[in-house]
């Protein structure tokens, strides 16, 4: 693997890795549904300000969310959808997961 490759690789395991909390799972869920502002998404998860604030931050850093404060609040948003297509994938292996597992059972 040479350094492009590496750093490009390095790049990805962030962004895969800032996905890999079931919390922030959630949240860009909900934000593929549209912008929601932080007193929601606690609200809908059960958490404090502070504790989804920093889940909104570690989505933000990647480049995962955008955020528009507005007066008080602050509006978040996905800025590439195109992460809901990881989603699709990941449910297409956890089908193909499910059917190995029941042939195996057999």
């Amino acid at each position: 693997m040479n350094a492009r490759e590496k750093a490009r690789n390095e790049a990805r395991a962030k962004v895969i890795k800032a996905m890999g909390h079931p919390t922030r799972l959630f949240i860009v869920e909900e934000l593929s549904r549209g912008e929601r502002c932080v007193c929601e998404l606690t609200d809908m998860v059960g958490a404090d300000v502070s504790t989804i604030s920093k889940h909104l931050s570690v989505l933000k850093n990647v480049g995962i969310v955008q955020d528009d404060k507005r007066g008080a609040q602050v509006f978040y948003s996905l800025l590439v959808p195109c992460v809901m297509n990881f989603f699709s994938c990941v449910e297409s292996v956890l089908e193909s997961r499910a059917k190995e597992q029941t042939k195996l059972a057999r």
